[in-house]
């Protein structure tokens, strides 16, 4: 309707301007310009000079109407997401490559989660560091979150134990201090919200270190001598992308054989699985 409008008074203004250039030229031919203005020779050609620029935009009228149309195409145009768009077909959903674990970008994405956030590890080194934020997105957000840490008691555990250990004596595989720090956040989350904090353990070999927060992934590799989160991340954009599926097919697998830890009194849980 704006367009509309304004189209309108312009033309309105060009045919008005164009009237007054043509009566200018009227009144020249019949010599009452210069009685109105006497020597105004200056004037007359600026005023003619006017009236054919005007008479020209009016004939051109409808095609600065298309060009205001293509602009206002263009303006509607997502860059952004095409930009995106591009992005996941060319790299297939690799967005960023980090050279260790981002622990602030990650925190920023889960304050933004709305309705999932899934961790999968071993053991949770930095999970001290991204407890409030768990925390808030069960109690704040009602967001589904899902750990998948390694049953402590594997033989894969001991392996990758004696892994670390080779880069860093003294370093161990430390799944029940996680499950300690994910009681305090269930305690801390009302009865009514528990639900969605929920905890599994696989007796499985580990694959990839996954952090998800939504349709963001930050993937990693488990490493000899160094922790996941100290290894090159993959920051993946979007589950629909091919690394996407890939890593959130192997999310749910181990979801599928993971056992669920009861946060009550996690250590009995764990002890009843052997």
């Amino acid at each position: 309707m704006a367009n509309g409008f304004r189209n309108r008074a312009e033309r309105i203004a060009l045919g008005a301007m164009a009237t007054a250039g043509v009566g200018v030229l009227l009144a020249d031919l019949l010599g009452w310009l210069d009685k109105m203005a006497p020597g105004g020779t200056l004037p007359k050609i600026t005023l003619l000079i006017l009236s054919t620029v005007t008479l020209f935009l009016l004939m051109e009228f409808d095609r600065l109407k298309v060009l205001d149309t293509m602009n206002a195409q263009v303006s509607r145009l997502d860059i952004d997401g095409i930009e995106g768009q591009l992005r996941r077909e060319r790299y297939d959903g690799v967005t960023r490559v980090h050279p260790s674990f981002p622990e602030a970008a990650f925190i920023e994405l889960l304050k933004n989660a709305r309705w999932e956030v899934s961790i999968l590890q071993t053991w949770i080194p930095n999970l001290e560091q991204l407890k409030t934020e768990l925390t808030r997105a069960v109690t704040e957000r009602r967001t589904e979150v899902r750990i998948l840490l390694l049953h402590p008691s594997s033989l894969v555990a001991d392996l990758r134990d004696r892994a670390l250990r080779t880069g860093e004596p003294g370093r161990a595989v430390d799944v029940r201090g996680s499950l300690q720090i994910l009681k305090s956040v269930h305690d801390e989350v009302p009865p009514q919200l528990r639900h969605r904090l929920q905890v599994r353990v696989y007796n499985s070999l580990p694959s990839i270190a996954v952090y998800k927060a939504d349709d963001r992934y930050l993937v990693s590799s488990f490493l000899h001598g160094r922790l996941a989160i100290q290894s090159t991340q993959l920051e993946i954009d979007g589950c629909d992308t091919a690394m996407g599926r890939e890593v959130q097919g192997e999310l749910d697998k181990l979801w599928g054989i993971g056992r669920e830890v009861d946060l009550r009194d996690w250590q009995r849980s764990i002890d009843t699985m052997n």
